[in-house]
């Protein structure tokens, strides 16, 4: 009988409160865990399945006190279906190369990633980021990752979404564009490509990270039917009741995932 070691235990922990980025007036906080180890993809699955996701080694989920704002979202691929407006977004974008490459980081992505930050989110965290900072957003990653990155004939890299490869699907990790260019809808377009590269993987999911309703930046998740939600434990459909009128007026194609 072959002796298998004992399984490393798997330590979590809360951060301190911080503003939260979403909701205005309210405190953020995060129960965070290490990815890593020769086991560090299976760990991965079952957290995002959990509704965690992933920045560098790490993974988090929100436990915010008295607040439930951020839900977990993701597309099941073999259900959904594009509506009229989807569909025009995918013949807009017909004319953009795509490629997928490997998890590391170039001047030219960063150079796009500065451009978007400094119009989209000029008073955020991420503003700040130099080309290390950037390259460890990237690279620093212990599980299948990969960029895909949209280009045009003429301008070039004009988009990139930085993307894990999971067991069930493929989790958007992050998404930039070139700022200029609302009329494409580069982010939803981005999703859209998503769920058609899964499934042409056959992978079921989509996971878009998380739902925030009352944020507008965040509310647009829920446009892309029909799409799952995890709540008390469990992913279920997301129905027009979930959805209040008022978020229905976010519903509207967004530049970042």
């Amino acid at each position: 009988m072959s002796y298998k070691p004992p399984r490393r235990p798997q330590f979590f922990y809360t951060t301190a409160p911080l503003p939260c980025p979403y909701v205005a007036g309210r405190t953020e906080r995060k129960v965070v865990t290490e990815i890593t180890g020769p086991d560090a993809d299976a760990l991965h699955d079952r957290l995002s399945r959990a509704g965690f996701r992933r920045s560098h080694n790490i993974a988090y989920a929100p436990v915010c006190p008295n607040c439930q704002a951020c839900v977990p979202i993701r597309i099941p691929v073999r259900d959904f279906q594009p509506d009229r407006t989807l569909r025009k977004n995918v013949r807009m974008n017909a004319d953009l190369e795509t490629f997928i490459v490997p998890a590391r980081a170039t001047a030219e992505q960063f150079q796009l990633f500065q451009r978007y930050q400094r119009v989209r989110h000029g008073d955020g965290d991420m503003a700040t980021m130099g080309y290390y900072d950037y390259r460890a957003m990237v690279e620093d990653t212990p599980i299948q990752t990969m960029i895909v990155e949209f280009r045009d004939v003429n301008e070039g890299l004009i988009g990139a979404c930085l993307v894990d490869h999971l067991a069930d699907g493929l989790s958007a990790v992050y998404s930039y564009f070139a700022p200029g260019l609302e009329k494409r809808s580069l982010g939803t377009y981005a999703v859209l490509w998503l769920i058609e590269h899964a499934r042409q993987l056959g992978l079921p999911y989509v996971y878009l990270g998380y739902w925030v309703p009352e944020s507008r930046k965040m509310a647009y998740k829920a446009r892309f039917k029909p799409s799952e939600v995890l709540m008390h434990g469990a992913w279920r459909m997301l129905t027009d009741a979930d959805v209040s009128p008022v978020d229905q007026e976010a519903l509207v194609p967004e530049t970042a995932s």
